[in-house]
């Protein structure tokens, strides 16, 4: 298993960044890290054009992560999600969401190494759409974990601040 030695002090995380998402959680500011896209891709094994966090704004282990994409109209999905009118596909969100849930999971000291993936997803909601130039921004807290195999947590993804999509991700360890 990975696990994360390099990190900037919390008070590299900006407070323009904050939302109320992240005051639910509980989290505390102290701990928290700062997770550059070269390290996500020592944690995760997506890459272009599926890895879809370009940085962790906000890493409390075993608890929460915060992830920022830059939503850009040179990904590919936007040549046919919709011709004159590019919006994100709702199922990008949802697995933008799951990546920043799996640099929680793969930095757990008691979860074994392997590859976690979609076991389940439920009470999805999209809310608007998410179009170029918006910058996403991704809240997901660790609910439960199970048998050192499964994992529950709460997504929860914004733009300048207004909800654009929320629900429950389950993770499977896959052998």
């Amino acid at each position: 298993m990975s696990i994360l030695t390099h990190a900037n002090p919390a008070d590299a995380v900006s407070d323009s960044v904050e939302s109320p998402s992240e005051s639910d959680v509980n989290a505390e500011t102290e701990g928290a890290t700062l997770i550059p896209v070269e390290e996500i891709h020592k944690l995760l094994p997506h890459r272009y054009p599926f890895s879809l966090v370009d940085r962790i704004i906000k890493y409390i282990p075993g608890k929460v992560a915060v992830g920022l994409k830059n939503v850009t109209i040179n990904e590919p999905h936007f040549q046919g999600h919709f011709p004159g009118r590019p919006i994100m596909p709702g199922v990008l969100i949802v697995e933008a969401m799951a990546q920043v849930g799996g640099v929680v999971l793969s930095q757990m000291e008691e979860m074994p190494d392997g590859l976690f993936m979609f076991a389940g997803i439920d009470k999805v909601r999209f809310r608007r759409p998410v179009v170029p130039g918006d910058q996403l921004i991704m809240t997901v807290e660790l609910l439960c974990t199970k048998r050192r195999r499964f994992g529950w947590m709460q997504g929860r993804a914004e733009v300048d601040g207004q909800l654009v999509a929320e629900g429950e991700l389950m993770f499977s360890l896959v052998d």
